[in-house]
């Protein structure tokens, strides 16, 4: 059974008036691109804001690292020379002489190290 086209059947006619529904609507369109590309121009200068947070971290990260390891290469230096000294000053010593075998940790305790009579010309304050 065909179907008619009656213009008076309002169930299938829901295009609005033609002036005033495509007006608001064109407004609403207009007004949703411009929240959405506010929106969109904050989120770009956030992620922008971050990439340069992480570069200035990154760049000072790498200063401190990069002053860490001059301070490791120092204190090796000053180990070696410590070392040194002690290795040197270990056949004179007449408390080691005098005193039993003790294991090493005792007698190479940090307290043997800032003896007035053991000094580092090298490592002077």
């Amino acid at each position: 059974m065909p179907h008619s086209s009656d213009s008076s059947d309002s169930s299938f006619s829901r295009s609005p008036p033609p002036g005033k529904q495509d007006s608001s609507d064109d407004v609403r369109k207009v007004q949703r691109r411009e929240k959405n590309r506010i929106a969109a121009q904050k989120s770009r200068q956030r992620q922008t804001q971050k990439a340069d947070t992480l570069h200035l971290e990154s760049e000072d990260l790498e200063k401190q690292n990069a002053a860490l390891r001059k301070e490791i290469k120092q204190l090796t230096e000053e180990m070696k020379y410590f070392t040194s000294v002690l290795s040197s000053h270990e056949p004179l010593c007449s408390v080691m002489a005098t005193s039993t075998p003790s294991p090493p940790e005792v007698v190479y305790s940090t307290h043997a190290f800032h003896q007035p009579h053991v000094s580092s010309p090298r490592f002077q304050p």
